[in-house]
């Protein structure tokens, strides 16, 4: 859609935006019935002033009068009704669809690999699900249907034209041309503008979104005036695009409104001169209703324009919102395997992965995890130790190789009984908006606020948490502003404490927490430790030293496996590890 910007409508993608209307049938055709009606009683009304002028006056005749003015009334009150019906309807069946495109777009999202969200801005993604959804909810209560009943007005109001006096038609139709032209030209140039707009939108958005959420780093480095010179240009840009739309109408509605002005004008002279040359006596009426005729087909007209405006936003939106449900970035979850519990035997056979087709981040690893086991991953920064944590969990896919658990590749698990058995702490912990019962058990019906709290007995926890205002409902705000790092972390690791994994993965679990913290997370994790299969990585000497093996990776490579004082011995990449890095911290 994006190549053919200026194409007026895009008949392939209202069809699937139609899809979304089928559950909601009944209110979908009672809709288009008071489209219908109301271009019924709108066309009424000029017919009933022609007879109340040409009849009812002309001929004195109050009887007439007062029977056309009931009607009047009746008509009036019809008119009023259907528009009361379509306007509520329309919208209703506008926020049904937006609901349901939403839960279709988030339930999309839920399924996408990690790496469509280490490609994608936070701030666009938002705009599809937020202010996107608004604009393809206006296409039925501000577009489709507006347009539908304003082109049906259209069209009997000039079969009524020719019905009543063909002659003052063809001035009317004379000049139909000039405006169904700008019109056309209107379209076209706004659905540019609209496709710019949105864009410029979504940029505005993402700025704002990453700049408010790294608002810390922004200030540490005083980078205040430099964002805010940023955000002028963008904020700028924005302007343009939306002034662009105003120009165009600042432009068409002149030009509608004059040629509107010199129709009436023509029919008015005209039909004065017939009156004057006794040409046609009754042409009163007729010019009345002329006038309020062409205001039936002018107007409209203008307003198709304007609500095509509406309809145009709403088809970008929708086009923007299907290219992300037409993604195709889902994790296969194509297997079928369930188990209520397993072993915990991990095995890693010559697995090759890349963040990027052309970047290979594992060299073919190999290891065995024994059920039970800990087992700890050390080595540099970016030596593939994280990686391995993903891989398991099937966040991403592997390029080659195979990865099981208990015997079974991962593949032929079904990818939420695989994850279920697998608990994860990671060091950079992630809070809800919510209360810290609900950031631990994740709202899951089987884990009660008393599973928590005798939890948060077993390791520690208790003290730190019932000390605070509300206990366990205390809400942490978002990403859990309110607490500490060490706290967050030990609220990271009591959710996966209560969840009572087979395998449990310390992603460097305690680097960010203080001595008190990390005693509590250590009497912790031996404790969930204990019979269960445990991978650890982590830079704290205690954990390391306890584990039954030690797996020490280099770019994407094992380069030594063995216990503590195995490598230690081997005076080896490990040994020169420890000395740098763990050495300075034993002492102290």
């Amino acid at each position: 859609m994006d190549k053919d910007s200026g194409k007026a409508f895009d008949t392939r993608l209202f069809k699937r935006l139609l899809a979304y209307t089928k559950p909601y049938k009944i209110t979908f055709y009672g809709v288009a019935l008071a489209a219908i009606l109301l271009s019924g009683f709108a066309i009424l009304t000029p017919l009933i002033v022609k007879e109340i002028i040409d009849t009812a006056i002309k001929g004195s005749n109050d009887e007439m009068l007062l029977y056309l003015t009931i009607a009047m009334l009746v008509v009036l009150l019809g008119q009023v009704i259907c528009q009361l019906a379509f306007n509520y309807y329309a919208n209703w069946l506008g926020e049904s669809v937006i609901r349901d495109v939403r839960i279709n777009l988030f339930k999309k999202m839920l399924s996408f690999k990690m790496t469509y969200f280490d490609n994608s801005s936070l701030g666009v993604l938002v705009t599809r699900a937020v202010a996107d959804m608004q604009r393809i909810g206006e296409i039925f209560s501000q577009g489709f249907f507006v347009i539908v009943a304003d082109l049906l007005k259209m069209v009997v109001a000039a079969v009524v034209m020719l019905f009543i006096n063909w002659k003052l038609s063809l001035i009317v139709f004379a000049l139909l041309p000039i405006i169904i032209y700008a019109t056309r030209w209107f379209q076209k140039a706004m659905k540019v503008a609209f496709t710019e707009v949105r864009a410029e939108v979504s940029n505005l958005n993402s700025f704002v979104q990453e700049r408010i959420t790294g608002m810390k780093i922004v200030q540490l480095f005083t980078r205040e005036k430099i964002e805010s010179d940023k955000f002028r240009k963008i904020n700028e840009k924005h302007k343009k695009a939306w002034l662009k739309t105003v120009w165009y109408n600042s432009i068409f509605f002149p030009i509608a409104e004059i040629v509107s002005s010199i129709t009436v004008g023509l029919i008015v002279w005209y039909g004065g001169l017939q009156n004057v040359a006794n040409i046609s006596t009754d042409i009163a009426g007729t010019i009345f209703a002329f006038i309020m005729l062409i205001d039936l087909l002018f107007r409209p007209l203008r307003q198709i324009a304007d609500k095509f405006n509406t309809l145009q936003m709403g088809m970008v939106a929708a086009n923007r919102v299907f290219k992300i449900l037409d993604t195709n970035s889902q994790i296969q979850d194509v297997g079928s395997y369930e188990k209520e519990t397993v072993n915990g035997d991990i095995s890693f056979e010559n697995v090759h992965f890349g963040y990027l087709e052309d970047e290979e981040v594992l060299h073919g690893i190999s290891f065995e995890v024994k059920a039970g086991e800990t087992v700890a991953i050390v080595g540099a920064t970016g030596a593939g130790k994280s990686t391995i944590i993903n891989l398991l969990n099937r966040f991403y896919e592997i390029n080659s190789g195979a990865i099981s658990v208990d015997g079974v590749n991962i593949k032929d698990y079904n990818l939420a009984s695989l994850r279920s058995h697998i608990a994860v702490v990671l060091q950079d912990v992630f809070l809800f908006a919510d209360t810290i019962a609900n950031n631990i058990s994740l709202k899951d019906p089987n884990i009660t606020v008393h599973d928590i709290e005798n939890a948060a007995k077993a390791i520690g926890v208790d003290e730190f948490i019932s000390s605070l205002p509300g206990g366990y409902h205390y809400n942490v705000k978002e990403r859990g502003t309110m607490l500490s790092s060490g706290q967050r972390q030990l609220i990271a690791f009591l959710r996966a404490y209560v969840s009572n994994p087979s395998i449990l993965i310390l992603d460097e679990a305690t680097s960010s927490v203080d001595t008190y913290s990390e005693q509590l997370i250590q009497l912790a994790t031996d404790k969930i430790t204990h019979g269960r299969t445990s991978i650890v990585i982590a830079h704290r000497l205690a954990t390391i030293k306890k584990a039954d093996k030690i797996i020490v990776m280099d770019a994407g490579n094992i380069v030594e496996t063995g216990t503590h004082k195995q490598l230690l011995k081997k005076g080896g990449y490990y040994s020169n590890l420890y000395e740098a890095q763990f050495l300075a911290e034993e002492v102290v």
